[in-house]
Parts: C-alpha cells; structure tokens; sequence
C-alpha cells in the first residue's frame, strides 16, 4: 500500500527571513538626533544631583526661585533710585521717593511672599471664586472712578499711593481658572466644558481692561490663559483656532486705533501721517544700550534717563540697566530670569494634580513672558507696549502681585522637600495654623466639660511582697495620692530601712514646713 505524501505547510516569513536580518540591531540614532539624547541626559542627571530624588529632595529648587527673585527685587530697587532721581530732583522732589515707595511695596511683598509660601495652596482654592468676583468689582470700579496716565485708565487712586487692579486681576484668574480645570478635569475632552466657563470669564478680564485703552496688559491675559489651557492638557487644535481668532482681532484693534497704528509705522521706520515719532522711546533705548558696552558708563552715570527716555524707570528699566552696567549686568539679569523660569519649570514637571500643575504653570507663563514681552519692546523687536518687567521696573501694585505670585510657588516647591529639611510652618498665621488652634481649643473645652461628670476613679497596683499605691481623684479632677501601705509583712532583717543617722556637729538643721528659721541678727547694722 503506498501512501500519498502531504504537501508541507507554506514557511512563515520569520522561518524564511535570514538569520543576520533577524538578529540586526536597532537603527542608530542620527548626528542630531544623538546630541538631543546626550542633552537630555544630561539635563535629568544634572537635576537630579542637585535635587534629589524621590523623599531625599534638599529644596534646591525652592532656594533657587528664593534666591533669584531676591537678586532681582534688590536689583530693581536699586535701579529705580538710580534711573527715577533725576526726573524726581527736576521736578522739585525727593531723589529718593520714587526708590522709597518701590521700596515700601517691595517689604509688603516680601512678607506676603512669606505667608503665601508656608500656607498649604488648597486653602487657596475655597477663595477662588471670591477673588475673581473682586477683580470683576475693581475693574468695572477703574471705570468709573479710575485715574488715567499716558493715555491708559488703569488705576484707582488710595490714599497717598495707587493701585493698579488689572495686576491683581492676573492673580486671580490664574487661581479661578487652576479650580475650574481642577473641577472639570474629567470631562476636557469636550470641547464645551473646556470653553465654559473658563474662555467667557477671561473674555469678560480682557474686555474691561481693553475699555482702559491697555492692549499690553490684555495680551498677558491672553498668555494666562491659554497657560492654563495648555497645563490642563486642552486639545491642541483648539490652540490653532484660538491663534487665528486672537490674530484677526488684533488686526482689528490695531487698524481701528490711530496711536496703535503710529507706532507700528514707527517699528517699521516709517513716518506718521503726523510726521510724529512714536517709537522714540525705543530709539533711545537702543542709545543706552549701546553706549553702555561691555561694562557700562556707571551706576548712575546714565545719560539717557536725562529725559531723553521718557518715563526711565518704568517700562525702560532695561535700557538703563544696560546703559549703567553694560552687557554684563543685562547678563546678569537675563540668567537671573532663566535660573528662575527653569526652577519654576522643575516645579510644574514635578506636580500630579492638575490645580497645582495649572497653578504654577500659568504663574510660570506669566512672569517670563511679560519679562520677555518688555525685553524685546526694549531692544526694538516688538512694538512699544506698556509691560513692565517684573520685580524690576516701578511699580508697587506689580510687584506686590508678583512677589505673591512666588510665594504661591514656593508652596509647591517646599512640599517636594523632604519633611525633616522643609523649612517651619506657621503656627499662627495662615488657615491651617488658625484651624490648628481652633481644634485644640474645642478639645480643651470638651475635656473640662466632661471631667466634673466624672465618678472619683482610683488606680491600685499591686507586686508581689510590695506597697500598694492607691490614687482617688475629686470632684475638679485633681488626684489624691495617698500614703503606701504595706502588704506582706517585712521580716527579713535586710529589709527594714535604716535609722536615719543625726546630723554632724556644726551643721545646720533642715528645716521643715512647720518651723521658720529666724534671720541671723547683724551686729553692725545700729537702729536709730
């Protein structure tokens, strides 16, 4: 009998693949490619010996963002005095006023720096909702009974001193919009719930502070925003659709308004239909700049700030800076900036819930793009907007903003910290330390209102052959101990306790409660 053979099955492509194909390596990583990898590397290697790791953090990155806003408020105080004395002396005042007030806020910041960093930043989250309502109320209050200067209407005059709530505004919305994300973090990716009500409410900031004629705050608003989008994990097209529609309505503002129109003409060095100049400012700040050089001409020796630069000390800070201490101290400025937004950066990377993520993220994009914004006003690559540069440029209501900005920061950054190298919590200040007290005094007052009710208890414990200690307690709660009583009776003869030995000659007897030793009488002393 002969068997018909069977045909074999049909060979896999991994059985046919030759073998040197099977066992290639992975395709290496081109030139580029390879120094982004090695850069990387690096980077996380770097942070991670500076910082720690896991719960051995040292709270570098706290004393870096410490450190840096402490260089550049002392810095900024220093250059006000430097580049607001001259204008303050011709105009009859004080050399020093302008330094002494920026000085005043710098002191009220610092200590709410303080307090906000030693608070836990969920309490912040109960206030939210009232601290947009009240920028909400200053800003409609600006038009009203608001002061206008330089043709913007952003201030409300208090006493001896302004305030400026379109700064306090930015605070605010960062923290309502860090609760709402926070709130509606499940339900993103609809595209309703990610405009509402976060776009309107933003929409409503910049709207009243477009009716104060300030476009260069509103464009920081706008930056805030669409932070916090971005640190909540929005869907990037969204971001497309909104760049478009933030650039048509731009086009518009711009084309609407004469003065916007100037100065853009004037960036572009044009001249105005007025034959005006409006990027003079800018002009002369490049003056400063490069007449400084390396080193500068001095502190204090600026030649610019003699009214050739308008308003030094405010929005053109920068060009004083590099006009007094040259390249150099603009350097220093610029690293100073950097040491802070990467350190700002480690904190945001480092955070798992998404209201401390959009938090500092958006306090993040706030701070270095405003700082970058006025940097390149100065040094000609955007047109002339009114942007102060944080910590630096005069102005109390924007530094005490940013000062407490930080200090919301460093909330963060101190609970990455190991819990023995944490710097001390209030005790007294702050939600948590009031609540702390709050509690123990609830407990005090609940233990003497139970303890009168209380039946006498007493406590007895007994050893083999030894005293026995009873303990009754009366009626306020205080214990009665008293005397030992003996058990077993005591007789082995080493047990009994020795005689009390007298007293040696010459020495003085001890006294006891019911004796009073009279005081020893002094021969010297004659009674008249």
């Amino acid at each position: 009998m002969v068997s018909t053979p069977t045909p074999s099955p049909a060979a896999s492509p991994a059985a046919t693949m030759p073998t040197a194909a099977r066992t290639a390596p992975a395709q290496a990583p081109s030139g580029l490619q390879a120094v982004g990898h090695t850069v990387r590397d690096w980077y996380r290697g770097f942070w991670s010996a500076l910082e720690g790791t896991g719960k051995s953090r040292n709270g570098s990155t706290y004393y870096l963002i410490l450190g840096s806003t402490l260089a550049l408020t002392a810095i900024g105080i220093l250059m006000v005095l430097s580049a607001s004395s001259v204008e303050a002396i011709a105009a009859g005042e004080s050399p020093y006023t302008a330094a002494l007030k920026q000085g005043l806020f710098a002191g009220i910041g610092l200590f709410s720096m303080f307090l906000l960093s030693r608070v836990n930043v969920v309490w912040l989250k109960r206030g939210a909702w009232i601290a947009i309502i009240v920028a909400f109320v200053l800003l409609l209050l600006v038009l009203v009974i608001g002061r206008s200067a330089l043709g913007n209407k952003n201030w409300i005059d208090v006493g001896p001193f302004t305030f400026q709530p379109s700064e306090a505004a930015k605070l605010a919305l960062a923290l309502w919009m860090a609760t709402v994300l926070d709130r509606k973090a499940k339900l993103l990716s609809q595209t309703k719930h990610v405009l509402v009500p976060v776009v309107p409410g933003a929409a409503g900031i910049v709207g009243l502070i477009l009716m104060g004629n300030d476009l260069g705050t509103a464009m920081i608003v706008m930056m805030i925003t669409a932070a916090a989008l971005f640190f909540a994990g929005v869907r990037l097209y969204l971001f497309g659709i909104a760049g478009v529609i933030i650039a048509a309505g731009t086009v518009v503002m711009a084309i609407t308004s004469p003065n916007r129109v100037c100065r853009i003409l004037s960036w572009t060095g044009q001249t105005c239909a007025d034959g005006s100049d409006l990027n003079y400012q800018s002009t002369n700040g490049l003056y400063g700049l490069a007449s400084g050089g390396w080193f500068g001409v001095g502190l204090g020796q600026s030649r610019q700030k003699y009214s050739w630069i308008p308003e030094a000390h405010n929005d053109f800070i920068f060009a004083i800076i590099g006009e007094e201490l040259g390249l150099v101290g603009t350097l220093v400025v610029l690293v100073l900036f950097a040491i802070l937004g990467t350190a700002i950066y480690r904190v945001v990377v480092a955070q798992k819930d998404m209201f401390h993520r959009v938090l500092a993220g958006t306090i993040m994009v706030w701070l270095l793009g405003q700082a970058t914004v006025n940097m390149a006003v100065v040094t000609g690559l955007a047109p002339v907007v009114g942007i102060p540069l944080p910590f630096i440029s005069y102005g109390g209501s924007a530094l005490l903003m940013s000062l407490c900005a930080i200090g919301v920061v460093l909330s963060l950054a101190r609970a990455q910290m190991a819990p023995g190298l944490q710097p001390k919590r209030l005790t007294r200040f702050g939600p948590a330390g009031l609540a702390a007290s709050l509690r123990k005094r609830i407990a005090a007052r609940r233990a003497a209102t139970a303890a009168p009710g209380k039946s006498a208890k007493t406590k007895a414990g007994t050893t083999a052959g030894g005293p026995v200690r009873t303990q009754a307690r009366t009626a306020d709660g205080s214990a009665v101990r008293t005397p030992r009583a003996n058990t077993a009776a005591r007789t082995a003869p080493s047990t009994r306790t020795p005689a009390a030995t007298p007293p040696a000659p010459g020495t003085p007897a001890a006294r006891t409660p019911s004796t009073r030793t009279p005081a020893p009488k002094n021969p010297a002393r004659k009674r008249k």
